[in-house]
């Protein structure tokens, strides 16, 4: 086993703090720095206690946090199966170091990304943003990341170029959901060029001051709060520019449910539930569902002269 100085971690490479020291009280005698992570099915990674330094972002919301037992144990993530405890229970296979994006596609300078590239990019910041699922359980988490565009500036796009397409891992092996073919794999999603370069579009690398856990997306994923959690793809190792608008994996599978925009829209109810209310986990009662996540005043401008129950 090889077993690593503190000076020679990546912040990428980093077990969250408080995933860590659960493990302790398994353990009980082991040593105090580095353990296993096959002792416990939440931790992503053989690393030592080291928190992110992330800047608090004036776009947070001040509502109260999600617990991180529940952020972390209450996830969808269907390469690894549809349960929401699936993920948790088996993306300790999962291997994100080493982790490469490439961006590409109508752009001047593609570029292909390790995850150290991204902290060299610009500070972290801590963005506290509500997430609002399809099936209507929301939660409130504190991200932390940089925000999309200042990766895709890099690259330098195209004027032709009109949209932004993302593709997740697929990998049969450490993936079952993959292995079983529950979706057209693999996970595609796609922006409109004005969606992704929008401030509140955020390239989240971890959460509650540490890395991210596996189940909820390690190395890398989008976070795009005014959109239902799906459009927020997981675990990216490719970012495209295109002309044509994406089809995303579950438009493929089924595109009367799922359309491309997915803003959260309490007008629009999903064939099987209504999207009216939601029920924030950790509380009892259902709540209002605010029109695009309560983000409306930052984003609404995006939609103007939009049928936003057509284009849904």
């Amino acid at each position: 086993m090889l077993i690593k100085e503190p000076d020679q971690i990546a912040p990428s490479e980093i077990t969250p703090r408080s995933l860590f020291l659960r493990r302790r009280e398994f353990v009980g005698a082991a040593t105090g720095l580095v353990l296993s992570a096959a002792l416990d099915p939440i931790a992503t990674a053989l690393a030592v206690e080291k928190p992110l330094a992330a800047a608090k972002s004036p776009l947070s919301t001040q509502e109260k946090a999600t617990s991180l037992k529940d952020v972390t144990s209450y996830n969808n993530f269907y390469e690894f199966g549809t349960d929401k405890a699936d993920p948790a229970l088996h993306a300790h296979a999962l291997k994100t170091r080493p982790w490469t994006i490439s961006v590409e596609g109508l752009v001047k300078q593609p570029k292909t990304f390790s995850i150290d590239d991204l902290f060299k990019i610009g500070p972290l910041e801590e963005r506290i943003y509500r997430l609002r699922c399809v099936e209507g359980w929301s939660m409130v988490i504190p991200w932390l990341g940089l925000p999309l565009a200042n990766l895709l500036k890099t690259v330098e796009p195209l004027g032709s170029a009109k949209y932004v397409e993302f593709t997740s891992i697929a990998d049969a092996k450490t993936m079952p959901g993959v292995a079983r073919g529950m979706l057209d794999w693999p996970y595609i999603e796609g922006l409109r060029i004005d969606e992704a370069m929008h401030p509140l579009s955020l390239l989240a690398v971890g959460l509650y001051g540490e890395a991210l856990p596996n189940q909820n997306g390690a190395p890398v994923r989008l976070v795009v709060p005014w959109k239902y959690g799906f459009k927020s793809s997981k675990s990216i190792v490719r970012i495209r520019f295109v002309e044509r608008e994406p089809q995303s994996a579950w438009m493929k599978a089924s595109s009367r449910e799922y359309g491309f925009y997915s803003n959260v829209n309490p007008e629009v109810d999903h064939p099987r539930w209504s999207q009216a209310t939601e029920r924030r986990i950790g509380e009892f009662l259902k709540r209002k569902t605010l029109p695009f996540n309560g983000y409306a005043d930052q984003v609404g401008q995006l939609y103007a002269g939009m049928d936003l129950k057509k284009n849904y």
